[in-house]
């Protein structure tokens, strides 16, 4: 019994990025708040994308982050293929730093973040206003992307620990 627990607990560590990213999509939750009558909201989906394409490439696969992005697009009610487009463009931003970034550093990785962010939200934005006229504010979306930009180191650190966790139960069952 103790054995199967370890494997259960052990999957569900490597599928982790998986887990949550479909979770989010499917639900189409959206962490936001509240403070001094302005609200706030992240996108959470994509610190998931980043750090896990980031650091960790193999356990989140490109065509499973293009579905998760028709998912998303079905479940927010925005033109199929728009979210997929931005999570492939994250990935393909965050698998470029990987190749040219010899030592990894939280504050490296946060300020790519960024700017990674920054070139995905404003393509988005030009495509979503110019092409399909779909009614967006620049600000909410600017103020969105500043918000995850400052939840990233937090959750890099979260996703950090859960991937020392996984590659532990892997060195673990190897030996």
């Amino acid at each position: 019994m103790k054995a199967i627990l370890k494997k259960i607990f052990q999957n569900f560590l490597y599928g982790f990025p998986l887990i949550a990213l479909f979770l989010l999509v499917f639900t189409g939750f959206d962490f936001s708040f509240v403070i001094y009558e302005t609200s706030f909201s992240f996108n959470f989906a994509y610190l998931i994308i980043f750090f896990w394409v980031l650091k960790k490439p193999e356990s989140i696969g490109f065509g499973l982050i293009f579905f998760a992005g028709i998912i998303n697009d079905v479940v927010q009610n925005f033109p199929i293929g728009i979210t997929s487009v931005n999570f492939l463009l994250l990935c393909a931003i965050a698998a470029f730093i990987r190749n040219r970034i010899l030592v990894p550093n939280i504050l490296y990785d946060w300020v790519l973040f960024f700017i990674a962010t920054l070139i995905v939200s404003s393509i988005n934005y030009t495509v979503l206003t110019i092409i399909f006229h779909f009614p967006m504010k620049y600000g909410t979306l600017m103020s969105s992307l500043f918000v995850t930009f400052l939840f990233y180191p937090i959750f890099s650190n979260i996703f950090n620990q859960i991937n020392l966790l996984s590659t532990r139960q892997e060195d673990a069952e190897q030996n």
